[in-house]
């Protein structure tokens, strides 16, 4: 995977088969391979859940973390690692990096959840909390607020981004004949890498980001046509949403995403309380957000595969989903 850099750009390719099969095998002794499971939900659609929230960190983060920190290695990595996440991200670096014993700082938004929060502490990891809005431009321009250490961007990577791709292989091998897979976008690391895979290797498989509307910029852009901020509100679904989109991810969602899919917040809380009751695991908000645009028929008919990409959920926040409400 090349990058071409200009004073005011990257860019990146899509993921190869071959970097993502190189991932599966660094990453081997970290991550897991994670279950497909039926959604036992009845729907036109055959509903298949490709559990990410099982991994350590009970999030799919853990795969591109550890792919990019095991690539350089404790020799390049001696002034440590430093990432900015609001949560799951963050235990990803903090967990990889642990495993090979370098030091870990993380950059979190005020609004993080505090169950995150302390999983970095957890790990090993020294968070650092910034204003929502000042963290969020962390993504645009890779600075580090302070401190030292070699910068893991949680989406805009390509070590990251193949670390995801594993995902797209192991899907295709469980569930070789897929006609769509809907991938949660947060910065689109996930999704390009799931996408650049299942592009390659079943090319008339949809791929479809979704996004919930308190912060659906990919959708935005596809509309336009072009790049546009929106507006944004920080929400239980904080795993994803945001007010842009950076253009490296953008150039890459044009090339090999079908879509964005927007769904509301009482729509992933349904979701996700049906994920429980059903299936008996437990995600949080990002993680159900593509079982409800599949519920809500976006992702059209056949055999879908969701992303659950991760469960650490607020115990408060899933009690109130479980007792019929709507977090914030």
């Amino acid at each position: 995977m090349k990058t071409v850099a200009s004073d005011s750009a990257i860019s990146w390719d899509p993921v190869s088969v071959d970097d993502a099969r190189a991932a599966r095998e660094r990453t081997r002794e970290i991550t897991v391979r994670t279950p497909v499971v039926r959604f036992d939900y009845d729907t036109d659609a055959e509903i298949y859940l490709k559990l990410e929230l099982l991994q350590p960190i009970r999030s799919f983060k853990l795969r591109g973390s550890s792919n990019a920190i095991l690539a350089a290695g404790r020799a390049g990595l001696a002034d440590g690692v430093w990432t900015s996440s609001a949560g799951n991200m963050a235990q990803g670096v903090a967990y990889a990096a642990r495993a090979i014993e370098v030091p870990a700082v993380v950059y979190m938004p005020d609004t993080a959840p505090q169950a995150k929060i302390d999983n970095v502490k957890r790990y090993g990891g020294e968070v650092r909390l910034l204003p929502v809005m000042e963290w969020a431009e962390v993504f645009r321009n890779r600075s580090n607020p302070g401190g030292s250490g070699v910068y893991i961007h949680p989406y805009s990577d390509p070590l990251v981004m193949a670390g995801n791709a594993v995902i797209g292989l192991e899907l295709l091998e469980d569930l070789p004949d897929l006609d769509a897979v809907v991938v949660p976008w947060g910065g689109g690391g996930l999704c390009i890498g799931i996408a650049s895979v299942i592009k390659t290797l079943r090319p008339e498989c949809k791929v479809y980001a979704c996004e919930v509307d308190t912060g659906a910029p990919l959708a935005a852009a596809f509309e336009a046509g072009k790049l546009v901020d929106v507006p944004f509100t920080p929400s239980f679904v904080d795993g994803i949403s945001s007010p842009f989109v950076n253009q490296e991810m953008w150039t890459l969602a044009q090339e090999l995403v079908d879509g964005s899919l927007v769904v509301t917040r009482a729509q992933i809380a349904a979701a996700l309380r049906s994920i429980v009751e059903r299936n008996r695991v437990v995600p949080e908000g990002a993680g159900a957000t593509a079982v409800a645009t599949a519920l809500a028929g976006m992702a059209g008919d056949g055999k879908i595969a969701c992303i659950v990409s991760g469960g650490n959920i607020d115990v408060q926040t899933l009690v109130t989903i479980l007792e019929g409400g709507v977090p914030s």
